[in-house]
């Protein structure tokens, strides 16, 4: 499994990543893990909202959505959010 590169997303204001082949995620045990680092989260069911200053959202098939304003920051933000899936880095 692994991701594709992140991407900016054609609202210019967010990158998004797509796993490959698409995941099946068990949203609370990935809300508890955030939480778990005092990271305020939205359950929306199909997917969760988290952060402060910087918003992330992940569904349940994987995808996830760095709303931040550069590359920089989206790939920080990204290793963060790969801890929280527990997906084995490579």
């Amino acid at each position: 499994m692994s991701y594709s590169a992140l991407r900016l997303c054609s609202g210019r204001s967010a990158f998004e990543a797509i796993p490959d082949p698409r995941l099946s995620l068990d949203l609370a045990h990935v809300r508890a893990r955030i939480q778990a680092e005092g990271v305020p989260v939205i359950d929306a069911r199909v997917m969760l909202i988290a952060g402060r200053r910087q918003e992330v959202t992940i569904g349940r098939d994987g995808r996830i959505l760095l709303k931040v304003p550069r590359a920089a920051e989206a790939d920080r933000l990204f290793e963060r959010v790969l801890g929280w899936i527990d997906r084995p880095r490579a």
